[in-house]
């Protein structure tokens, strides 16, 4: 094995931003709830999601971190994480993924997960809050609205909700309530009042078309980033309808307001690229591919994204949710994916070394650092008191 070049060196170091992800479960997991917590999809019977990508990732790259060896049966290593139980598995895992600021979407909880305050004190870290406004809209209607108050009141709450303590952003899945195939135009006051009292008649989870729009727009008016899922994500996507590239007349006519963060991307890694590239306000991430595709394929992802993407414009982000092990994942694949991309480029002298390591700080920490407004964090310390992910 070749010793580490300067890159990996560099990427090692790097106190990361990850931008966008959810919290852990604080809960111990029998092996089949661990094993559908690192699946998109369904059980399948007779199949188990160890005898996947991302599941060989999790034993050969998480098992050393719980004292075991390398390629562990999946037993096993579920005996070990009960073992040491929740709480120091999920320190181990959130303090490995050198993480100095979280930005954690709390509008998606079916398990008891940290708050974004306890998920940077395992780390170590700092913890910020995204909102995610299709949360906001469902509690509104459930705490009973009239359709011809709707639109007032839910942005009266979305208003309020984005002045707590701690929030940075905003976040809509769109991708999935609706797909991207919508008319861009702000709608009239009256379509949202006759949308509000069929939805509001029917109840359920708001997949209006014209409250969606609505919903994006009052994201504009917010003032704060909307990252928007795009691309991969569980069976109640349809991914066709989740390509970044159906936004283009809406961002057309949003150009110049609020920035726009693509998440997570995959297959439309590219589509998404080209947006970033010809729209000032848009950025982009591949988290969630790469904890899925392991450090073995994360490079690959990464020089797809990477093909035209202005250099400002790529942020990290994990998406873990449920398990630590997947912001450790997410994390270590990002590091290596990018070391080995840009090392590539600096040994065909595509790129000075310079700046190859300045690509990788923007693309770690201090694109996510300028977009959201967040603070260089002190550097964590080792326990012998020296500082450690200087760079």
């Amino acid at each position: 094995m070749t010793a580490p070049g300067p890159l990996h060196e560099a990427l090692a170091a790097l106190s990361l931003v990850d931008h966008h992800c959810h919290g852990a479960v604080t809960a111990d997991l029998a092996l089949g709830e661990f094993e559908s917590l690192i699946t998109e999809g369904a059980a399948w019977p007779g199949i188990s999601p160890f005898d996947s990508p991302v599941g060989v990732a999790v034993r050969r790259h998480c098992a050393p971190l719980l004292d075991l060896p390398r390629h562990v049966p999946p037993a096993d290593y579920l005996a070990r994480r009960s073992a040491l139980g929740w709480r120091e598995v999920n320190r181990r895992f959130l303090a490995a993924a050198g993480a100095e600021a979280f930005c954690v979407d709390t509008g998606y909880a079916p398990h008891p997960l940290t708050s974004p305050a306890e998920l940077a004190e395992a780390a170590g870290a700092a913890g910020h809050e995204v909102v995610r406004l299709e949360q906001v809209a469902e509690a509104v209607a459930a705490r009973g609205v009239d359709a011809d108050g709707y639109a007032e009141v839910f942005r009266a709450a979305a208003e309020e909700a984005v002045r707590r303590p701690g929030v940075v952003a905003v976040k809509s899945v769109a991708a999935y309530r609706t797909g991207f195939a919508l008319d861009p135009a702000r709608p009239r006051d009256a379509e949202v009042t006759e949308a509000a009292r069929r939805w509001l008649a029917q109840g359920g989870r708001l997949a209006d078309p014209v409250l969606v729009r609505q919903l994006l727009w009052t994201a504009v008016d917010l003032g704060l980033p909307l990252q928007l899922h795009t691309g991969f994500g569980d069976a109640d996507v349809r991914l066709h309808r989740a390509d970044p590239a159906l936004l283009t007349d809406w961002l057309r006519l949003t150009a110049g307001t609020i920035p726009v963060l693509l998440l997570h991307c995959w297959p439309f890694q590219r589509q998404a690229a080209y947006l970033a590239t010809v729209f000032e306000q848009v950025y982009l991430d591949v988290g969630l591919a790469l904890h899925y595709t392991g450090p073995a394929r994360a490079r690959a992802v990464l020089e797809e994204a990477l093909e035209i993407t202005p250099f400002r414009k790529l942020l990290y982000s994990s998406d873990a949710y449920g398990v630590a092990e997947f912001h450790h994942l997410g994390a270590l694949s990002f590091r290596r994916g990018l070391a080995e991309l840009l090392q590539a480029r600096v040994d065909a002298d595509e790129l000075s070394l310079p700046d190859a390591v300045r690509i990788a700080t923007w693309t770690g920490r201090d694109n996510a650092r300028r977009l959201y407004g967040l603070p260089p964090s002190e550097p964590s310390r080792d326990p012998s008191g020296r500082p450690t992910r200087k760079v």
